[in-house]
């Protein structure tokens, strides 16, 4: 059975009287991309940092590659690109990536070719002796992304790395994480545009107050689900707890009942069962449920504040 890439039990971080991490419990396969979502201040970035090595954890347990956070043998084999970054501006692109190479441990001629694919790979070969200083927010963002992999990492942990990116950028660093993916990487990806996360994870966390609430396999968004919205007269609290068998996260409201079902080929029997139960339908609308919609169910309107 091959070790985890990340696992977590109960993990807390508390600054003062306040719990930013509050019992994180993940367990996160290689070969996985894995989204971290969640609202502003939900504890995202202490976790990542925690997991890191960067901040210590106040209790619980944390373990990268099978060795717990903070082994330096095993950070060899992370890479990350963090959400604020201040990288050596005064460098070239090529020499910003032969220092954080050297910083790695590499020299000589596997340096140099790691450097030349990577600054390929991310599209910035033409700007190698460029300063780093004259880049867009967007270069830089992709230049990052070539330092978190210079090690040809096993993990990577990626914070918003498609925050000041075009959409020709958000789709080479999408297509970046595929063959990351396809090689064998696990990559953790921590963003704010569902959008992305919804066609680059397999799998995604939604965190609130410094837990996770849950936790989702994409590949359920591509099935049979749908959100159902139904239009009615004359619903009853029992007709409405009936429709527990063909979905979940029903709401009734102003003669409007929503649910998401398990599958849509159950639509007609629900129609059938209200109409049988006295209910007057008047509409039945599926739609496919996105990410952000999900998202909104399980942290709330308000973000979880």
């Amino acid at each position: 059975m091959s070790v985890a890439a990340i696992e977590t039990e109960a993990l807390r971080k508390v600054f003062g009287d306040r719990a930013a991490v509050n019992g994180l419990t993940l367990q996160v396969s290689q070969g996985e991309v894995f989204g971290f979502l969640g609202p502003n201040g939900a504890g995202k970035t202490t976790s990542m940092k925690m997991l890191l090595g960067l901040v210590s954890p106040t209790s619980g347990s944390a373990s990268l590659l099978g060795m717990p956070i903070g082994h330096r043998a095993t950070l060899v084999r992370v890479g990350f690109l963090p959400e604020h970054f201040r990288f050596q501006e005064w460098l070239t692109a090529g020499e910003f990536l032969e220092l954080h190479g050297q910083l790695l441990g590499m020299d000589g001629q596997d340096l140099k070719k790691r450097r030349e694919e990577l600054l390929e790979r991310v599209g910035l070969t033409d700007f190698r002796n460029k300063l780093l200083h004259t880049f867009s927010k967007g270069m830089l963002q992709r230049i990052g992304l070539a330092q978190a992999l210079l090690n040809y990492p096993a993990l990577v942990f990626l914070d918003e790395p498609t925050s000041g990116l075009d959409p020709v950028g958000r789709r080479l660093v999408r297509d970046v994480i595929h063959e990351l993916r396809n090689e064998g990487t696990c990559v953790f990806l921590n963003s704010h545009l569902l959008s992305e996360i919804e066609v680059t994870c397999d799998r995604v966390a939604f965190i609130r107050h410094g837990e996770v609430v849950r936790i989702l396999d994409l590949a359920s968004l591509d099935g049979n689900r749908s959100l159902v919205t139904i239009r009615a007269k004359g619903l009853t609290p029992e007709m409405i707890s009936g429709m527990e068998r063909w979905g979940e996260g029903i709401r009734a409201e102003d003669g409007q009942l929503t649910l998401t079902v398990h599958n849509e080929t159950d639509i007609p029997e629900i129609n059938r069962y209200l109409v049988s139960q006295g209910a007057d339908v008047y509409a039945i609308t599926p739609t496919r449920e996105s990410l952000e919609e999900i998202f909104i169910k399980t942290i709330g309107k308000d973000g979880g504040l």
